[in-house]
């Protein structure tokens, strides 16, 4: 057996569907258009951190059920009550460790994105190697307009993959794109007319991916890696959480995640 096994973990918001050396990863909320709790956003991280461990699996394709891809927060969730400065901290930066392991993470990661891929959820489907996107979906971070800084480590991870200019327009204006333009500005890699398509395009790609080479794709994946910590140098996105818990408490925030 191999020193590198790896059994399917039990999981409560994420649906597992192995298919060959590929895993499909479904967010699995449907009723609340996959939006993300913080067992959903633990069960991310430690299922991409895990994916590490085992060689069985060359592709995960990274999904929602239902209507959408994730709509973003759940904000009928009750924060959770932290016991002391430390641990708040630590659930501050929850987001932050799930998107950086699904960034990470050995396999290679493609976002099948449709219906919606706010805040939390557009993290998600941006820290994929590689995104397809349906026309009509909806990619937008809500955060500015609702009075906090981007979290999550999301701002250079923009940065690095559209470019300042266009991460600027995308955080600081909180505009709404669709699908077609999240692939104008390089958010998306393929784009589909409808999400009838989307599976087709996404079977492409893997079967693409399956067909080269396993050692070369993975180390091509760690020179990327490599390459892109380049854009890690000065990231303050560790404090991301301190920033963000600072400023939802002030008046706008307040206001504002109330009526939003």
């Amino acid at each position: 057996m191999s020193l590198l096994s790896f059994d399917l973990p039990s999981l409560e918001t994420i649906e597992l569907e192995p298919d060959g050396e590929t895993l499909r990863v479904w967010l699995n909320r449907p009723e609340s258009r996959n939006a993300h709790n913080q067992l959903m956003i633990r069960e991310v991280g430690d299922l991409f951190g895990a994916l590490n461990g085992q060689t069985q699996y060359r592709v995960a394709v990274l999904a929602g059920r239902g209507k959408s891809f994730c709509a973003g927060a759940d904000r009928k969730e009750l924060p959770p009550v932290p016991g002391n400065d430390r641990e708040a901290r630590y659930i501050n930066q929850m987001g932050r460790r799930a998107a950086r392991a699904i960034e990470d993470c050995e396999v290679v990661t493609i976002a099948r994105v449709h219906g919606h891929a706010i805040g939390g959820g557009c993290c998600f489907a941006t820290s994929c190697d590689f995104r397809v996107t349906s026309a009509d979906a909806l990619w937008y971070v809500p955060e500015v307009e609702l009075g906090v800084p981007l979290p999550w480590g999301a701002t250079p991870r923009l940065v690095s993959e559209i470019g300042m200019s266009r991460a600027r327009q995308f955080v600081m204006t909180s505009e709404r794109i669709d699908g077609s333009k999240a692939a104008e500005w390089g958010l998306a890699h393929e784009v589909c007319d409808d999400e009838s398509g989307l599976d087709e395009a996404v079977d492409r790609w893997v079967d693409r991916l399956l067909e080269l080479p396993a050692l070369s794709v993975q180390m091509t994946k760690y020179q990327m890696r490599g390459y892109s910590q380049l854009a890690r140098l000065g990231d303050l996105s560790e404090f991301d959480g301190d920033a963000s818990a600072r400023a939802i408490r002030t008046d706008d925030a307040q206001a504002r995640f109330g009526t939003f």
